[in-house]
């Protein structure tokens, strides 16, 4: 008999148990455990190791001498509750290609299942880095052996591109992860503001983005792990023929310098027109750089807000148009009587002319929205004017995030109103590229409704 009864209270007090069990559960799913994000963040050194030619510049006339600091390819891994993974990998780079964008895709998705709308490739767009095959190509006079050793490193860096977001995905763990904004004022609108004129001008002209935007990344005990920020600003305070990660560079150390055991990642903005002034030296690319870094630290101090473990991606390339590219008779004009980047471009596209190649009438843009928690993050290729970031901001509200110089660096996206008046953003700037021809009109409506439709895909409506 009190065996029986025993049995009896033993079978209640495992129902009350699991009862409860659920209960706690199911509380816990109605809560959102924001514990529940994990994340793994790792660096890998990029630094060429040897002279190379550097990329951005077309002035330069030989390789580079020695480094002022070191580059870095660093990755963030995040994977949420349901247990979706993405990858934000940024670089101390000019900018990478398509091709090489492509190939760097392929591996993450044959090693680790990662589709497109789950990999981010974000450069600093630094102009004292090396020259990358694929990415303003013509502009540098180098000769062969000087090519050779460019494609040997962009062979070796996209290795360790694959290499590093590996790392970061194979150091899943709990984390919490905020976000937050701040604000610092060096970047000036290059269009609108003359830098020869600019110590007489006792206002600047805009449009311009003053936004911080921050992510930070927390482990046990709520352990500072990976600062992720950005800014819309051209890497040029520097110009000289020492590797560098200009003020971004700095920017980075002095935040893992004061956060000790941190990885800090630099991520670019929409900085088509946006230039740090004044610039030209080191001592001025320390000092954007420690702006830059104190914005940072402040956004970390405040309150920021916990993001749901959420993850939702999303990708696409939408088609911009060119305008006609040119004939053949122009073509051969050009190549005998340019000089400099203009004949080596000239050259080229008449030589594809010659071999019955059909010149580009429209280029495939990539562009990509994520969402963490109530996070947006927006990330466009090549290297789009602020005012992007302005209507992106206006429509979805201020708190976004805008990503230029991601996943493919082909050229400007200039918006209307600069296509419409032309200059170097507008008009020059495709050549430089290697573009055939300037983008026809529609440019600005097209990417931003194609990015709007995009947000859409996942459930992300306008705001206004």
């Amino acid at each position: 008999m009190n065996g029986t009864i025993t049995k009896v209270a033993f079978l209640f007090w495992l129902l009350f148990a699991f009862a409860f069990a659920s209960i706690a559960t199911e509380n816990n799913n109605k809560g959102q455990d924001t514990t529940s994000w994990k994340a793994g963040v790792a660096h890998i050194n990029i630094t060429p190791d040897r002279p190379i030619w550097q990329g951005g510049y077309a002035s330069r006339e030989h390789v580079s001498e020695g480094k002022l600091t070191e580059l870095w390819a660093k990755a963030l891994a995040i994977q949420d509750a349901s247990g979706k993974k993405a990858v934000l990998v940024t670089m101390d780079l000019i900018g990478i290609s398509k091709s090489m964008s492509e190939i760097i895709k392929k591996s993450l998705k044959d090693l680790y299942g990662l589709s497109d709308d789950q990999i981010i490739l974000n450069a600093s767009h630094t102009h004292s880095g090396p020259a990358l095959v694929g990415n303003l190509q013509d502009i540098y006079p180098m000769n062969s052996q000087q090519w050779e050793d460019v494609e040997q490193y962009c062979a070796n860096l996209e290795n360790k591109i694959v290499e590093v977001a590996g790392m970061a995905l194979g150091k899943l763990h709990p984390v919490k992860i905020y976000s937050g904004n701040g604000v610092t004022r060096f970047q000036v609108n290059r269009r609108n503001n003359s830098e020869q004129d600019l110590v007489y001008q006792s206002e600047l002209k805009g449009p311009n983005d003053h936004a911080v935007p921050v992510l930070k990344i927390v482990g046990k005990k709520d352990k500072l792990e990976a600062v992720v920020f950005g800014y819309a600003c051209h890497g040029t305070v520097l110009s000289g023929h020492e590797i560098s990660g200009d003020y971004m560079g700095f920017a980075q150390m002095e935040i893992e310098k004061s956060c000790p055991r941190t990885i800090a990642m630099f991520f670019q903005g929409a900085a088509g027109d946006q230039n740090p002034l004044p610039r030209r030296s080191i001592a001025l690319a320390k000092q954007y750089g420690s702006e830059l870094a104190c914005a940072v630290k402040r956004v970390l101090e405040e309150e920021m807000m916990l993001l749901a473990p959420e993850l939702k991606t999303a990708y696409t390339k939408i088609e911009l148009e060119m305008e006609n590219p040119p004939g053949e008779k122009e073509l051969l004009e050009k190549s005998e009587t340019a000089s400099g980047y203009e004949q080596r471009w000239a050259k080229r596209l008449l030589n594809n002319v010659i071999q019955g190649k059909e010149l580009k009438k429209k280029y495939s843009y990539p562009i990509e929205v994520w969402k963490l928690g109530n996070q947006l993050l927006f990330a466009m290729g090549g290297e789009p004017t602020i005012k992007y970031a302005i209507e992106l901001k206006q429509r979805f509200g201020q708190d976004v995030f805008v990503m230029g110089y991601s996943n493919d660096v082909m050229a400007y996206i200039p918006s209307a109103r600069i296509l419409e008046e032309g200059g170097y953003e507008g008009d020059s700037s495709q050549r430089v590229y290697g573009l055939p021809s300037k983008w026809k009109p529609g440019v600005e409506e097209t990417v931003l409704n194609g990015i709007v439709k995009l947000a859409n895909s996942i459930g992300v409506e306008v705001k206004n």
